[in-house]
């Protein structure tokens, strides 16, 4: 398949012309090539740097077809790079598909007996195992480890840490050493500073940050992915915790600050990526939801758009639009940085090479 594209390119946000030829993004002419558009705004793929394939929504273990079915919803949304955080099944099936999205698998989540969502993650009975599990997962994964950093502690009546301060610097270290990065579900203050100096590489959802806590994320290099969408959810959670009041309360205080908190990281230096948490309690496809989220929370258009494609790919270690990449790429009508309608409706996604008609869904691929 030879097809030329030309648009106006972000991030450089200047028109230029591609072509791709054999999977791959060429900046120079191929002969005989099909004419895409002549207009328009052409955009590395989007990343939802917090994804889980193989969750089922609403709950439970998604089985091949329903995965496949998840990784499609993705795709066409234009989400075409995924970093899996975290699933009870093993998708490395979805790489012999070369119609479905590249997935970055963090294995499966590592907790404490009745300290999450049961049946999702290794429960260790003992933390001393947590270095040993931590390394397991990341000789498993694709250079990712994901734990439970804080969850409701039922005997206080609100979140607390799954773990001391000592054990997760030997566990993180364990994963590094196997050259590995770890990220950890956090949503309350106290479990923040010990994950944070133990050299964690990412936090996931951060409700809980403070202007110290924020500080030592700069000062540490740790990312953060704040799931907005998901966030929006606290409210419902808390109207669900009747007997435990404490714990409620605390949520929806979390949910009520959650964007200035973002905006407060985001203006200290904290890099920030966008993803959805989709898999259970979020429906996937919903990247857009998410950058439009986070164009509210303190980042310029520009910025949460680049959270989602070029600066979030370039985190994961994966190319954008250059000469010899994979043709990842998602091409818009409107600039997608008008607001979410637009970035919800791409007019073609190109998945190494191969072109997805999104004008009508029920057009035969290219």
């Amino acid at each position: 398949m030879r097809v030329h594209l030309r648009g106006v390119v972000l991030p450089e946000d200047e028109v230029r012309d591609l072509w791709i030829h054999d999977g791959v993004v060429s900046f120079e002419p191929v002969r005989d090539a099909d004419t895409l558009c002549t207009s328009g705004w052409i955009v590395p793929g989007l990343v939802d740097a917090h994804c889980h394939v193989g969750i089922r929504y609403g709950g439970g273990h998604e089985d091949h077809d329903g995965a496949v079915a998840q990784a499609e919803i993705e795709r066409d949304a234009g989400a075409l790079l995924l970093r899996d955080a975290g699933s009870p099944i093993d998708t490395r099936f979805i790489d012999d598909h070369p119609e479905l999205p590249e997935i970055i698998r963090a294995g499966r989540h590592i907790a404490r007996p009745k300290r999450y969502i049961r049946e999702l993650g290794i429960e260790l009975d003992d933390e001393r195992d947590l270095p040993a599990i931590v390394a397991e997962q990341a000789r498993r994964g694709d250079g990712w480890v994901k734990i439970v950093g804080d969850w409701i502690d039922r005997s206080v009546g609100d979140l607390a840490p799954l773990w001391s301060d000592a054990i997760l610097k030997e566990a993180i270290d364990a994963a590094h050493g196997e050259g590995a990065r770890v990220t950890a579900h956090v949503f309350g203050e106290a479990a923040l500073p010990g994950l944070i100096t133990a050299g964690i590489d990412c936090l996931e959802h951060g409700t809980g940050l403070t202007d110290e806590t924020v500080e030592l994320m700069v000062r540490y290099g740790t990312a953060l992915v704040p799931t907005l969408i998901n966030i929006d959810t606290f409210p419902e959670i808390a109207d669900g915790a009747g007997k435990f009041p404490a714990y409620a309360a605390h949520m929806r205080d979390l949910h009520r600050r959650v964007r200035d908190t973002v905006a407060n990281a985001h203006a200290a230096g904290v890099p920030i990526y966008a993803g959805t948490d989709a898999g259970g309690g979020i429906r996937h496809g919903r990247v857009a939801d998410e950058i439009e989220s986070l164009a509210h929370a303190g980042l310029s258009r520009t910025e949460a758009l680049g959270a989602a494609s070029w600066r979030a790919r370039e985190w994961l270690g994966r190319p954008g639009i250059e000469h010899g990449a994979s043709a990842d790429l998602v091409v818009y009508t409107e600039d997608p940085r008008n607001g979410r309608d637009v970035l919800a409706a791409p007019a073609w996604v190109v998945l190494r090479g191969r072109v997805y008609d999104r004008r009508d869904p029920v057009t035969a691929h290219r």
